[in-house]
């Protein structure tokens, strides 16, 4: 297959688009190892306009994941470092005083980008955690009453450390609900962590991916023609009951205290319909459906502290649920 090229003069059609999607994760294969799951709904995150929350100890490729990405789209991208210092200006952006002008001119943050990487953001207080929810839910900020703006498309992928909770702060339940998913990344494998090793020992170096032969194969253009197709990609009444049922099955668990809410709801039928589009189809089946719920609803799930006890987790649930619902023919 011819590897699609983003130096185009012209709108890409759906079918370009599919392609160039095709490719896409062979590209990160360049320089990441295993992962593909992270990689599938870090691209489906991008064509429903959602945000993921990666969870995973350090050191497992998090960061060159997102470099890697926005590498192949041709995107913008940045990296925040979130520290119990972390003020709300210094994600946002400030307004800074010109003494020459004598007037104040708006210095933009990091967050004014395509792919943004929030890096531990359970380390920062609420204050500076909230400043994001804005930015995820309205696709702007307001500073000093003046809305700004930011760039389309524009993804938050964060991060946070399931190990290590000294010093941290739980995210907000609003703030878990703008994700669209929580995705695990564990561990690479014994043969996957023996190829990152080959490729290390062969003098690849995760911070010049130019070097590794990354390069892109997509753009903002493939991207917007792809949400367009993903518009058009049917969703049948028995399917979306089936969403509907899931979704309202949290609500009624004897081990959870609060389900998934009507933007749950919405989120497991859009991720599916993009699923559904990323492998070739023009409609939903239940099975995209099952695939994605897990990572779509757990973090939107509040268990019982008896539950919790127990040593319940909302992914336990998750799977009990996807047994239990029936499932539409």
């Amino acid at each position: 297959m011819t590897i699609p090229t983003t130096k185009t003069n012209h709108t890409p059609t759906a079918e370009e688009a599919g392609a160039a999607f095709a490719a896409l994760r062979g590209e990160i294969g360049k320089a990441v190892v295993g992962n593909d799951n992270a990689v599938i709904f870090l691209v489906l995150a991008l064509l429903c306009r959602g945000h993921v929350l990666l969870e995973g100890v350090p050191g497992v490729a998090k960061t060159l994941l997102v470099r890697a990405l926005a590498t192949a789209l041709e995107l913008d991208h940045a990296r925040v470092q979130f520290t119990p210092d972390l003020m709300p200006g210094d994600v946002t952006g400030s307004q800074i005083y010109d003494p020459h002008s004598a007037e104040f001119t708006f210095r933009h943050g990091p967050v004014f980008t395509n792919l943004l990487l929030a890096d531990e953001i359970n380390r920062t207080p609420p204050k500076t955690q909230s400043a994001l929810l804005e930015s995820m839910e309205e696709r702007q900020v307001s500073v000093d009453g003046q809305p700004r703006p930011l760039p389309d498309p524009f993804v938050v992928v964060a991060t946070q450390n399931p190990i290590e909770q000294e010093g941290t702060y739980p995210l907000p339940e609003a703030q878990l609900d703008r994700f669209l998913f929580k995705v695990d990344i564990q561990l690479p494998s014994r043969d996957d962590e023996f190829r990152v090793l080959q490729r290390h020992a062969a003098g690849f170096d995760p911070r010049d991916l130019a070097a590794a032969g990354l390069r892109p194969v997509a753009g903002p253009a493939h991207i917007a023609a792809a949400r367009a197709a993903i518009g058009k990609v049917t969703i049948s009444p028995e399917v979306l009951a089936y969403v509907v049922d899931l979704c309202r099955a949290t609500r009624v668990s004897p081990a959870v205290q609060h389900g998934a809410s009507t933007r749950g709801a919405t989120a497991l039928m859009a991720a599916s319909r993009a699923f559904a589009w990323l492998n070739g189809r023009g409609f939903v089946t239940p099975d995209d459906v099952k695939t994605l719920a897990v990572a779509v609803l757990r973090h939107r799930l509040q268990l019982r502290p008896e539950a919790e006890l127990d040593g319940v987790t909302t992914e336990s649930v998750m799977t009990s649920l996807l047994l239990s619902v029936p499932v539409p023919v």
